[in-house]
């Protein structure tokens, strides 16, 4: 709830986007202007590291909306999770600074597609998150990717994944839900 209003909005600009400038490609970078709130700021007076997250989400659902994936995943009954992500601060956005948000496709594997998010502000980047999302059937189970492109295209010529980022969800996987994870703290 805490970005409701902002979500629909950017959903909203996101269509009407859609229709003046048309579609976006899976090799185009997302960007939407966003304003630092009081609502995202935190006792020290600039922007708190857990709302980044939540204003990157906004940057996936414009680049969901802007390359028809939206669509296409409500049609099938299809949602996707973040399984895991990492962000790196630069620099603080300040109460009522404008910055720029960028989100891309870096690829995907197998299992998961990455998508990289940027926070910039006269082109220099403030923070950066990469994320790792698994798309997963409204019916039950994993979507497969051969799938997901069938009904949305294949995104030709895509990158590979560095191997840093394959490193990094490796190290940082939990064990799955089906197996148990009991922590050892005591």
């Amino acid at each position: 709830m805490n970005v409701l209003w902002r979500t629909l909005l950017v959903h909203l600009l996101a269509r009407l986007r859609l229709r003046r400038e048309g579609w976006l490609t899976f090799h185009d970078v997302g960007r939407i202007r966003l304003t630092t709130l009081p609502t995202d700021i935190d006792v020290l007076r600039h922007m708190n590291n857990g709302r980044y997250l939540s204003l990157f989400d906004l940057g996936r659902w414009d680049l969901l909306v802007r390359t028809g994936m939206v669509d296409a995943m409500r049609r099938h009954g299809w949602y996707g999770v973040v399984s895991s992500e990492t962000i790196t601060f630069r620099k603080s956005l300040e109460l009522w600074q404008r910055f720029e948000l960028q989100t891309r496709m870096l690829g995907h594997d197998d299992r998961a597609l990455y998508l990289e998010h940027r926070a910039l502000v006269g082109g220099e980047i403030y923070a950066r998150a990469i994320i790792r999302i698994r798309m997963l059937k409204r019916s039950g189970g994993t979507l497969p990717h051969e799938e997901l492109f069938a009904a949305v295209g294949r995104p030709e010529g895509m990158p590979d994944v560095e191997p840093w980022v394959h490193d990094w969800a490796a190290a940082s996987a939990l064990p799955s839900t089906r197996q148990p994870a009991p922590s050892d703290w005591g």
